[in-house]
């Protein structure tokens, strides 16, 4: 066989228009990785591997195994540019019950987790500012329970899903005005930092005595890269909204994570000119405390903005690419019909995008013990991410000749290199934190009880 398969009749002929250029499409994936990892991790890894040597080694590896791993979805990305993207792939690969589990995963958890996550660390975030310490405070009349900052959360959550609703093209102008002022942003904390006469050179030499060290503590660090650097993979969902996708994915894709990449070097050099590895160390937070160092409360103030517009931009492109995955199944008959509907003005699949924001303001509710939770399902991440990129070798295998605009470079070596470490994470994930990866597992498969329910719902569309 030469042909692909192909979504349903109706994904095909989406009414979801393809409004988003290259530049937008680099946007999504830029501005969606870059979140608050790279000004919280380095205090994490600086624990793990004791050197600022082993840091940046960690740093390298973990740009470089997703940048194979971005390469591999350039290619599935290309050869089938629709909605829903890793849905796609899988379900052409191994099935619909496969491609319905990644669904429902990210559906009832990742996506309005990552939501939920991200609006409520914006507010923490804000906290640093004085103005703003009073979201700490409970709501009165809420028993305690439920604090100021959750619902101002909630607020972020619903003006993003509002901006989707309102259409794609919105969405993507403002993912590319504020992604650029969100480099801006971080090149000027740079700057400042390597202007500072109080930075030295000699901090790339310090280490941090009683760090994990080993091999175990490099595992430890290239995970916490692998956390910053994730969501590339978001674009590949908007796929069926993007011009051009033969081309402008690979770009968006590829050049979008090595802009990421230097990004995140040039800001925790930033970072060690200004600090010793005990001082990054006992930060929580190192650009804060760097810029608190240069210029005092002022620079504080500044890194809070900074990572508030990041977690804001990061915050638009997850919610834009997680609608799409349950509307492309919806397309396809394997979810509620609701699902598919698509903004008779708008253009935007506005019932999935609300369902995804009232999953997240639920979450948010229960915050408090539902972040613990959410982190455990790193283990479900991991395993798609693994089958997705297996995926490629299933099509080249059984459609070699099928069109393909975009050829992984060194396939099958760096496809294969991807997928062993992915799987490695997988199990170090899951021996790691054993408890949060069964409760993963089992999240993932009371998806089964879900499928037999919409197929006996609709069984004519399924």
């Amino acid at each position: 066989m030469s042909t692909l398969p192909t979504p349903s009749a109706s994904n095909l002929k989406s009414s979801l228009p393809r409004v988003l250029g290259t530049s937008q499409a680099t946007a999504i994936v830029v501005g969606t990785i870059i979140g608050s990892g790279i000004f919280l991790v380095p205090c994490e890894m600086m624990h793990d591997t004791g050197s600022a040597g082993l840091v940046y080694l960690a740093w390298m590896a973990g740009g470089l195994l997703s940048l194979f791993g971005a390469m591999t979805y350039s290619e599935l990305g290309a050869m089938m540019p629709y909605a829903g993207g890793e849905y796609v792939y899988l379900r052409a690969a191994y099935g619909d019950t496969t491609a319905f589990l990644y669904m429902w995963t990210w559906f009832v958890v990742a996506k309005p987790g990552s939501i939920a996550a991200m609006t409520f660390g914006l507010i923490r975030t804000l906290e640093a500012v004085p103005r703003f310490a009073w979201l700490t405070s409970p709501v009165a009349g809420l028993g305690g329970q439920v604090e100021w900052a959750q619902l101002a959360a909630i607020v972020v959550a619903w003006l993003i899903t509002g901006l989707n609703v309102l259409g794609m093209k919105k969405a993507g102008i403002f993912q590319l005005v504020f992604t650029v002022l969100k480099v801006v942003l971080i090149l000027l904390v740079v700057g400042l930092c390597f202007s500072s006469a109080t930075g030295s050179f000699s901090n790339f030499a310090t280490v941090l005595p009683g760090a994990t060290g080993g091999v175990r503590g490099f595992m430890l660090a290239l995970i916490a890269t692998l956390w910053a650097y994730d969501g590339w993979s978001d674009v590949n969902s908007v796929a069926g909204e993007v011009r051009n996708p033969q081309r402008s994915l690979p770009i968006a894709l590829i050049g979008g994570l090595l802009a990421v990449g230097l990004l995140y070097m040039a800001t925790n050099a930033a970072i060690q000119y200004v600090l010793t590895a005990t001082q990054i160390g006992a930060s929580p937070q190192p650009a804060l405390a760097a810029l608190t160092v240069v210029a005092g409360p002022m620079g504080a103030g500044f890194v809070a903005l900074a990572m508030a517009v990041s977690i804001f931009v990061a915050t638009n492109g997850t919610t834009m690419s997680g609608a799409r995955v349950p509307y492309a199944a919806a397309q396809d008959g394997l979810f509620f019909p609701a699902f598919a509907r698509v903004h008779p003005r708008f253009h935007s699949p506005a019932i999935a995008l609300v369902a995804q924001a009232v999953m997240a303001s639920i979450l948010l509710l229960f915050l408090k013990r539902f972040e613990q939770f959410f982190d455990l399902t790193v283990f479900a991440e991991w395993l798609f991410y693994a089958l997705t990129a297996s995926t490629i070798f299933v099509f080249r295998r059984k459609y070699p000749q099928a069109d393909r605009p975009f050829r992984v470079w060194g396939y099958p070596v760096l496809p294969a290199i991807f997928l062993i470490c992915a799987a490695a994470v997988l199990v170090f994930s899951y021996l790691g934190n054993l408890r949060g990866s069964l409760l993963g597992t089992g999240l993932i498969l009371a998806g089964l009880p879900a499928l037999l329910l919409i197929r006996w719902l609709y069984p004519r569309r399924s």
